[in-house]
């Protein structure tokens, strides 16, 4: 069945200020409430990777999640996941509990690799052209961008097996938006099944994004809509996770879309 992940973002500066938790009782409340609605999984992160965004120290990453972390255990039944591309933040968050690292750089850094294989847990390997600060100026995919991002999860795939990861602890994220023009983020949703077949499971990350907005020409508020259509249609194509800021729409989509199926 696909799972639900839902978003919190231990940040000052994330695009969709709702997913903001500024301190930790906030994060608290916003986690348990993710997991009432009907959340499968929870991504919490301390550094925005919004496109623009400046890369935070690794001290500040870890004084923003790592409270959380702390304040969370034995108050949430559901698994967490770190979203990081530090190797430290992950080790300290798999000492919280933390059973997923979902690293946007793809696990490149042999650290995080060896993190990874170590401690046994799930990865989410994201494909990202270039690093959030410059990645949406002018990307460029001259083989296609299917076809690039398939090989390099190829290579991630075969590097992170190499370090001891468990394949079936590996998860693919096509990193929708992350140094992706809006035709390349469609191709990408369109190949959803072609990506499927690389025989890993697939995470769509797609909830509010700007190419969602400038489609349907609305604000970031008035995104929630356009964002069901998107993950309506990948939950039919088969995608494994979804990555979301609106649990709730999402739980009930994914109801109505099973029980469509059924007739």
């Amino acid at each position: 069945m696909m799972q639900i992940m839902g978003i919190l973002n231990a940040t000052p500066d994330s695009f969709f200020t709702p997913s903001r938790a500024l301190d930790v009782e906030q994060a608290v409340a916003f986690a348990l409430k993710q997991q009432h609605e009907g959340a499968d999984i929870l991504d919490i992160g301390g550094e925005s990777t919004r496109p623009g965004a400046e890369f935070v120290s690794l001290d500040e990453e870890l004084s923003r999640v790592l409270p959380i972390l702390k304040e969370l255990q034995g108050k949430i039944s559901i698994p967490l996941s770190i979203d990081t591309r530090r190797s430290e933040v992950a080790v300290k968050a798999i000492e919280f509990g933390v059973e997923i690292i979902n690293d946007i750089s793809g696990f490149q850094d042999e650290a995080m690799r060896k993190v990874a294989a170590s401690a046994g847990c799930r990865v989410v390997v994201m494909h990202m052209q270039g690093i959030p600060k410059d990645m949406q100026k002018e990307p460029s995919y001259p083989r296609g961008v299917v076809v690039e991002v398939c090989d390099f999860f190829k290579r991630q795939i075969d590097l992170l097996i190499r370090e001891g990861v468990d394949p079936k602890n590996i998860i693919l994220d096509p990193g929708i938006g992350f140094g992706k023009s809006l035709e390349d983020n469609l191709k990408l949703i369109r190949a959803a099944k072609q990506l499927r077949s690389l025989g890993f499971p697939l995470l769509y990350g797609v909830s509010r994004k700007t190419f969602i907005r400038k489609i349907a020409e609305c604000s970031v508020d008035e995104a929630l809509f356009p964002t069901l259509a998107v993950d309506s249609f990948l939950m039919l194509e088969g995608v494994d996770f979804i990555r979301v800021h609106d649990v709730k729409p999402h739980v009930q989509a994914r109801i109505l879309l099973q029980q469509i199926q059924k007739v």
